[in-house]
């Protein structure tokens, strides 16, 4: 029998570790267990995004804001803030607007602007061309609002760790920070393009490297779903304790020992797992989102710019995109419930065991 995420959240607290890399897919646990692990460090109970003794990053960030998206004439289109002092804080007692702008251009365009209208609880966006002309507003793409908002928790760690680093606690800007202890970040890159994905692993490494190195008190917390993210820490941070997040059928939970071969081992996990599948004629949804998860990362150690093309030799361009559109349609965790498969019927299940085999052979997986 498993754990209760309230006993690894107490488990994870007692660690002597300063990083734990945690992998887990989709839907397994990890945004509760950051809640878990908030609520257990934190002396008042409260839901802001910042506290004396840690700072998290999760899906209930990305919910401080939402889109104003100006229905009637489509044009002034704003990013509102919902109610929480967060934001004003870091921006007018901390100052850090401008090294926001800085981040956010860094992983977008160098044009694109936000401008900060506290006042009225909203950002609007627009693209500064250097002259006279009023720029025009414009809508983030999911990508660059999740850039965005990873930007402004990135700005706030940095200044941490800036902070942090002034060894007389008279002489720092700020004593915010002088009772933290935990940084919890959980997946930060759910609509991140690949090369930005790399590049927010590889920088989150880098601060937490520079706490180890400076040895400021600080213990961090990461949390993925994302394969090619996990990889990336695995290799930065080689003195993590890296585990897997496992969630049982009683619904309990174990926290795995990750594989020290290969950052890559869980695929073969994941290749066990589809097999047992086949096997046990027991084939879930879930199971389209591991194959899934087999052909993007082969494909991106083979080289190949879409994994589409690893799909069984005798189908055509236009089988290839068949199979991938369902693929994604089923393994999709879309809220829109027009992009989801609700019932997988036979056809769906004949079309997983035959690409699966016919990959398991191709790509000479391990077989026990």
């Amino acid at each position: 029998m498993g754990k209760e995420l309230s006993d690894i959240a107490k488990e994870l607290q007692k660690s002597n570790k300063t990083v734990h890399l945690i992998y887990a897919f989709n839907g397994t646990g990890k945004t509760r267990l950051s809640k878990e692990f908030a609520n257990l460090v934190s002396q008042n109970g409260d839901d802001s995004l910042t506290r004396e003794k840690i700072l998290y990053y999760n899906a209930f960030t990305e919910d401080l804001f939402y889109w104003d998206n100006d229905l009637a004439d489509d044009k002034e289109f704003s990013l509102k803030i919902q109610a929480n002092s967060f934001i004003r804080w870091i921006i007018d007692e901390q100052g850090q607007d401008q090294n926001i702008i800085f981040n956010f251009q860094h992983y977008t365009d160098d044009k694109l602007t936000p401008s900060f209208d506290l006042d009225n609880h909203q950002i609007t966006f627009s693209f500064q061309r250097g002259n006279d002309e009023t720029p025009e507003q414009v809508k983030l793409s999911k990508g660059e609002e999740s850039n965005f908002i990873w930007s402004i928790f990135y700005t706030l760690l940095e200044l941490v760790i800036s902070e942090l680093r002034i060894p007389e606690v008279g002489d720092r800007s700020t004593n915010d920070f002088d009772r933290l202890e935990y940084v919890f970040i959980d997946d930060p890159v759910s609509s991140l393009d690949e090369n930005h994905l790399i590049e927010v692993a590889s920088n989150l490494a880098y601060l937490i490297k520079e706490s180890n190195r400076e040895k400021l008190g600080l213990k961090f917390i990461v949390t993925t779903h994302n394969p090619l993210f996990y990889n990336v820490l695995h290799n930065e941070l080689s003195n993590a304790d890296k585990r897997r997040l496992e969630k049982l059928e009683d619904g309990t939970y174990e926290l795995h020992k990750q594989w020290k071969d290969s950052p890559f081992a869980y695929h073969l996990f994941l290749r066990h797992e589809l097999q047992r599948a086949i096997d046990e004629n027991n084939i879930q949804k879930y199971h389209f989102n591991f194959l899934r998860n087999l052909y993007e990362k082969t494909s991106t150690f083979l080289g190949y710019k879409d994994w589409k093309e690893l799909f069984p030799d005798e189908a055509n361009e236009s089988v290839r995109n068949s199979y991938k559109k369902r693929i994604l349609d089923i393994s999709s965790h879309s809220k829109h419930s027009s992009e989801e498969i609700s019932i997988l019927n036979e056809q769906h299940k004949q079309m997983l065991i035959y690409l699966f085999e016919d990959f398991d052979k191709r790509y000479n997986f391990y077989r026990e």
